[in-house]
C-alpha cells in the first residue's frame, strides 16, 4: 500500500494512493481509519511531508565508503563506529516533495545532499530482537539529509548544519510493502545527471539492528522515523540546482535549491 499526506481544505489529511488517484481517509494509518468518498487525481493534490514524526532519529555514520571518503577530504584516517550510533533531527527542517531547500545567505559553498532510506515505525516498540524488528515497521520513504559542512564541523550539536529550516526534505509518500530495507538501491541525480548510487546492503549496521538496539534503551512510537545514513562522497549544491533522490519501489524525492540573497 502507498500512503501520503496532502493538503485538504485548510488542513492536512492522509490518503491512500491507488493507480493515479488519492483516496482521502478519516483517521490515521497508525491507529484506525476509514476511506472517504473524496477521490482526487494524484496530480491535482499538494503533497505534504508523509508523516510528522513524534521523534526524528538519524543513524550515525553507517557506511564504510562514506566514512573513508569524508575522512580523505579532511586528510584524516577513517574512524568506523564500534556500535550503531543514533542522532536526532528537528521537525522544523522537514519539507515535502517539490518544496524548496532554502539556504541562508551566509551559508558556505559546502552545501551537500545525503540521499537516505527512511524507516517509519508503525507500532510501539520496546526491547525487541533483530528477528522481530521489521514487524514494527509501518513502511519506508525517502529523505535528503541536507548538510552545510562548515557549520556541521563548527557547531557542537550540528544545530545549523543539519537542522536549518528546509534542510530535511522527506517524501513523497510511504510504501508499506515490497521493500527490502537491507537490499535496496539509492540513486542520486543532480540537475538531471546521474551522480552516484549505493545499496543498503553496504550499511555497517542494518535496519533490524538499529531498531533492536534503539528499543533496548528507548521506546519507539508509531510515526517515529529513522533516517538510515548515506554512502559515498556527495557533491556541492548551488542556487538553482534540482536534487533527486530515487529508491526502487518507493519513487523519487525531488527538491530545488534556492539560495537567499
Amino acid at each position: 500500500m502507498k500512503w501520503c499526506r496532502f493538503q485538504s481544505g485548510d488542513g492536512a489529511a492522509y490518503g491512500i494512493i491507488e493507480d493515479d488517484n488519492v483516496i482521502e481517509v478519516s483517521g490515521s494509518p497508525f491507529s484506525s481509519y476509514e476511506r472517504t468518498d473524496n477521490v482526487q487525481p494524484l496530480s491535482a493534490v499538494k503533497l505534504l511531508v508523509p508523516v510528522v514524526p513524534p521523534t526524528f532519529y538519524a543513524a550515525g555514520i553507517n557506511f564504510r565508503e562514506h566514512v573513508e571518503e569524508m575522512a580523505a577530504k579532511r586528510g584524516e584516517e577513517p574512524q568506523f563506529p564500534p556500535a550503531a550510533d543514533v542522532g536526532y533531527r528537528a521537525n522544523n527542517a522537514l519539507v515535502a516533495e517539490g518544496e524548496s531547500i532554502v539556504v541562508p545567505g551566509d551559508a558556505h559553498e559546502l552545501l551537500q545532499y545525503e540521499g537516505e532510506l527512511v524507516v517509519v515505525i508503525g507500532k510501539q516498540c520496546k526491547k525487541v530482537s533483530e528477528a522481530e524488528a521489521l514487524d514494527y515497521v509501518f513502511g519506508y520513504t525517502i529523505g535528503n539529509d541536507v548538510s552545510e559542512r562548515v557549520w556541521q564541523r563548527g557547531d557542537r550539536t550540528m544545530w545549523r548544519g543539519k537542522n536549518t529550516d528546509t534542510f530535511k526534505p522527506m517524501g513523497p509518500w510511504i510504501v508499506t510493502d515490497g521493500i527490502d530495507p537491507e537490499d535496496c538501491e539509492v540513486r542520486i541525480v543532480l540537475n538531471g545527471q546521474f551522480i552516484s548510487k549505493y545499496n543498503m546492503s553496504g550499511a555497517i549496521f542494518g535496519v533490524r539492528h538499529y531498531i533492536s538496539r534503539m528499543s533496548q534503551y528507548l521506546t519507539l512510537y508509531p510515526g517515529d522515523v529513522i533516517w538510515m545514513g548515506t554512502d559515498g562522497a556527495p557533491e556541492n549544491m548551488k542556487d538553482g540546482d534540482v536534487i533527486n533522490i530515487e529508491i526502487d519501489g518507493i519513487g523519487t524525492l525531488s527538491n530545488p535549491v534556492v539560495w537567499e540573497k
